[in-house]
């Protein structure tokens, strides 16, 4: 995996949040399918990778009370901080690798993720982030995790990534986990490029 924090801190300390390719105002597809899940007000919710993303912006804008944002930029993290003002202190923010973290057992009810796990080049950090979300997400609980779809870049901040059709993205976590629905998306770019996401939501089976 390609997990060198200073990387991504490179990456936050040369460009403006808003800049980086993987920007958008408001993570639409995101936010409908964790409202698709029917998570209360005081659920469990991990942004995994979330750096300086919106989605935190909007999940309390929703009310939503028990958030956790996780990213290998501490860089990152402050620029949403700071986005967030003193709204920030309702935010668990953790600075650490996924693949490393500790997390209570099935600590919880929604896990979301845009754009870590197609840095996972390889099958045993994939099977390693697999065994993450199983530990920690309670049983029945709702699992949300976009990648770059079968049209998207080779690429992304210079590092290689994997694609993934609906199919192939499932498969990945196999039976412990229900696909519920799976979904594409046209990102448009800072830049004006357009690039393809799919995204698997699944529940955890009990």
């Amino acid at each position: 995996m390609q997990t060198d924090a200073h990387h991504w801190d490179d990456v936050y300390r040369h460009k403006n949040a808003t800049e980086v390719s993987w920007y958008r105002a408001h993570l639409e597809t995101s936010l409908a399918l964790i409202a698709a899940s029917d998570a209360r007000l005081d659920s469990a919710i991990i942004d995994v990778g979330g750096g300086a993303s919106t989605l935190v912006d909007d999940l309390l804008a929703a009310r939503y009370q028990q958030v956790t944002v996780l990213d290998l930029a501490a860089s990152a993290l402050l620029t949403a901080q700071a986005r967030l003002g003193p709204q920030a202190v309702k935010i668990d923010w953790r600075v650490a690798n996924v693949l490393e973290a500790e997390f209570t057992h099935h600590q919880f009810d929604v896990w979301h993720d845009r754009a870590v796990f197609h840095f996972l080049t390889e099958a045993e950090d994939r099977a390693r982030y697999v065994a993450q979300v199983r530990h920690a997400v309670k049983p029945g609980g709702h699992v949300i995790v976009g990648s770059f779809g079968p049209g998207g870049p080779l690429q992304c901040s210079g590092l290689d990534v994997v694609r993934y059709s609906p199919g192939a993205l499932h498969g990945e976590f196999g039976a412990p986990f229900k696909l519920v629905k799976s979904t594409r998306e046209a990102h448009l770019t800072p830049g004006g490029k357009t690039q393809e996401f799919v995204y698997c939501y699944c529940r955890k089976r009990g």
